[in-house]
């Protein structure tokens, strides 16, 4: 039995104002969870034309309080931002309005272009190289449980503390971000968005062979975020996929900006070689009607020996996503 869940990246559509998109998704987050959907994660990202989805904690209580049961995580927190007691705190409040619902992932890219990164944090790049040592100790605040000895900050405690707490995972695109979660014993959800499937497997495999159980989890525990499109048909899906394809080829050219319509494909100018990148793009995709991407979704599942995929969808009009994520639920009777 797969396990389905949802990535939502806040994206704003053309012509549709910014903050509309963070209010689509509280009420994607809403239908996700009438419709059986195991977890709920939202991005972070800054300075960024398409994505405008900047603090997922603040975006992620609101979610917890338009909820009853649906699992609701951040995909992810960028660790090298901010400081490990401070997010520790977010997430322990967080965990107090939605008791043991909470997921916190991290992440050490910076989800953004330099120079934000540097606005948002000046030794943006020390903490970088910190990474692993900021989530020993944010782990540690996190569960309740004491820091390393001889660590000075070993007399602070993150609150408020309750029964329950936040579930951290890692999130990844290479085999950094595999070795972190199999050396801390914690989960790990590799990007297969970001990089189209590639190194999936590598990243995985390396994971579980070098994983160190935990006592929270014995065994490792993995998955992907996927980018998926489900429509009535595999030709509408086909269609709807021209406004991620678009994207995609002029992000490439240095060209971002709010989602489109499918009918900007229609007479774009493309060079021959955005032409073939689309190409590429469209024979790699994940999508098609319910039956046809349910079909290429349980052979992800089956070849990664997942039980569980988290699916990120694009479209500019809101009712073609969540459309996309009606038909997948159907298609796994999740419900």
């Amino acid at each position: 039995m797969i396990k389905l869940s949802v990535l939502d990246q806040s994206t704003a559509s053309l012509g549709k104002p910014e903050d509309q998109a963070i209010r689509d998704t509280i009420e994607l987050a809403q239908l996700c969870e009438r419709l059986g959907y195991h977890r709920f994660w939202v991005s972070e990202h800054h300075n960024h034309p398409t994505i405008v989805g900047t603090a997922p904690e603040i975006l992620m209580a609101a979610i917890a309080q338009a909820t009853e049961r649906i699992r609701i995580g951040s995909a992810g927190v960028m660790l090298p931002h901010y400081a490990p007691l401070k997010v520790a705190e977010q997430f322990r409040v967080l965990d107090a309005i939605a008791p043991g619902r909470i997921d916190l992932g991290l992440g050490r890219a910076p989800g953004s272009d330099g120079k934000t990164a540097f606005a948002l944090n000046r030794d943006a790049d020390t903490d970088a190289e910190n990474f692993p040592a900021n989530v020993r100790d944010l782990m540690a605040w996190v569960s309740g449980q004491p820091l390393i000895d001889g660590h000075p900050f070993a007399n602070i405690k993150a609150k408020p503390m309750s029964k329950t707490g936040p579930e951290i995972w890692m999130l990844g695109t290479s085999d950094y971000g595999a070795q972190v979660a199999a050396h801390f014993g914690i989960p790990y959800c590799f990007a297969h968005f970001i990089t189209d499937g590639r190194g999936a497997g590598q990243a995985i495999e390396l994971y579980r062979r070098s994983y160190r159980p935990s006592a929270q989890f014995p065994a490792p525990v993995a998955t992907v975020c996927v980018w998926a499109l489900a429509a009535e048909t595999d030709a509408q899906a086909g269609r709807l996929f021209q406004s991620r394809a678009h994207w995609k080829a002029r992000r490439e050219q240095g060209d971002l900006g709010p989602v489109p319509p499918p009918e900007i494909a229609d007479d774009f100018p493309y060079s021959d070689a955005e032409r073939a990148r689309i190409a590429e793009l469209r024979g790699n995709a994940l999508i098609g009607s319910a039956a046809t991407l349910g079909a290429k979704l349980r052979d992800l599942a089956a070849a990664l020996g997942i039980d569980e995929i988290v699916v990120l969808s694009w479209t500019h009009d809101q009712r073609d996503h969540r459309r996309s994520y009606e038909l997948l639920a159907a298609e796994f009777d999740l419900s």
